[in-house]
Formats: C-alpha cells, structure tokens, sequence
C-alpha cells in the first residue's frame, strides 16, 4: 500500500504573491502534487501566465486579481473561488517587500508600506480565508516568514519587525485555531534570489549571506516546494504553530570556518 499522505489531489489552494518568485515556485510545485491553484496578485497580466502554467500540468485555476492592502478584493478572492471550486483548503502567502534603509533614514511611509504588506497583508488574508477554512472546519495555512524573523538584519528593520510580527501571527493563529482542524504553519526560506531581493545580495552583503550558510550556496527556489507540501497535506495534520527552517543551514551556523 502506497503512502498517500502528501497527495493534493482533490485539494483546492490560493497563493497570495502567487504571480512571481517564490510564491509563484510554490504555486507551481503544488500543482504537480495535484491541488487546483489559483495564483494571484495585484497585476493581471502576470496572473494570466501563471494561471496558464497551472493549467498546463492539468490542474485547474482561475483568474482574479487582489491586493492584500485591499480587503474588498480579498473577500471577491474567496467569494470566486468558492463559487468555482466550492472550497478552499489551502492557503498561501506569500506576498512581501523589503527595502534597504539605514535605520535612522527610514520613513514612516516606507515603514508602513513593507508592514502592511508582508504583516497586515498576511492579518486581512487571514481573516477572509481563515473565517472560510474554520466554518469547514478543515485548513491548511502556509505563510512565508524570513530569516528576519528570527535573527536582526543589517538596514531593513521594517521588514524584519514584519517577518517577526508574521513568525508571531502564525504561532497565534496555530493556537486560536487548532481545535477547528486549520492547521498555520510557515516556511522561513535562508538566502534565495529573487528579483525582490537582487540588488541587495550584490557585493559584501551576499558574500556574507553565503559564508553564514555552511551549505556554501543560496538555495534555489524549487527547493521550498518540498516543505510547502509536506504543510500543505494530511502528512502534516499533527503539525501546526511550526516555522519550517529551509536555509542551508545558516540558523543552526556557528563558527563555520
């Protein structure tokens, strides 16, 4: 007898920040495990490729643009599904953005513009879709933390004060939630690159990223999908308030050399 714990199909998931990068990677690798995926974001164009991509696995999706600023279009997000699907069983977040200021330069604009994406953002998803996944009874929450959420960054308070804020939510949530069957996990990636984060692994700063990683390397993106089903599955159904480290090492590094 086959193990099918880590089989999605019949699964329904949602992937905020689903359009690029990670969450694009994630969307992707859900769907070869057989879940439908919807990927959505703020631009339709780039929901338009990545529905096609789903789609050419065979799975189903759908087209809807969101904002997680906007809860209106949040709640539109789930009321087209659940009309098109009948459900939604799991949900990922993965919206974010950072920028790098010194500390003392930082403007409250720019500090509540990355806090109510990657943190408030992640409160209103979780509101419209977990009140959706507690009615059911039956949920599978995945958020994307940061190393940020556990170790001070040099320059980029905002977005680490977000990604802890995150690390704290999902543990929260975990807890609140559990005795409905919605299990809220997140998944800290170490040192990927992305177009959100190039420019900042340039110079010094990568070259510091990679001698903390005992690994040696950044990870590559297909390299999250793995924990993103494990969380996302009835494999983890005893498994909720866990931050899934995925990082080369580099939170467990001491002395490397």
């Amino acid at each position: 007898m086959t193990y099918q714990g880590f089989d999605l199909n019949g699964r329904v998931a949602v992937v905020v920040g689903g359009t690029s990068g990670i969450g694009q990677t994630i969307g992707r690798g859900l769907a070869e495990a057989g879940a439908d995926v919807i990927p959505t974001g703020r631009r339709s164009e780039l929901i338009e490729a990545a529905a096609k991509e789903i789609e050419a696995l065979g799975r189903r999706s759908l087209r809807v643009r969101s904002d997680v600023e906007d809860r209106g279009s949040l709640q539109n997000l789930l009321s087209s599904v659940v009309n098109e699907f009948g459900k939604v069983d799991i949900l990922i977040y993965a919206a974010g953005r950072t920028k790098r200021t010194p500390f003392l330069d930082l403007e409250e604009r720019e500090w509540h513009e990355i806090m109510d994406t990657n943190l408030t953002g992640a409160f209103r998803t979780s509101q419209v879709f977990g009140g959706h996944m507690v009615e059911r009874k039956y949920g599978r929450i995945v958020n994307i933390a940061s190393l940020a959420s556990f170790v001070g960054l040099h320059e980029v308070a905002a977005y680490g004060a977000s990604k802890s804020g995150l690390a704290g939510l999902t543990r929260t949530l975990a807890v609140e939630w559990a005795r409905f069957g919605v299990c809220v996990n997140a998944i800290a990636p170490g040192v990927f690159r992305t177009a959100m984060n190039e420019k900042i692994l340039e110079g010094p700063r990568g070259k510091e990223f990679l001698m903390r990683t005992p690994m040696g390397r950044f990870g590559k993106l297909e390299e999250l999908v793995g924990g993103a089903i494990f969380l996302a599955s009835e494999a983890a159904s005893f498994v909720t308030g866990t931050i899934l480290q995925v990082d080369g090492g580099f939170l467990a590094s001491g002395v490397n050399q």
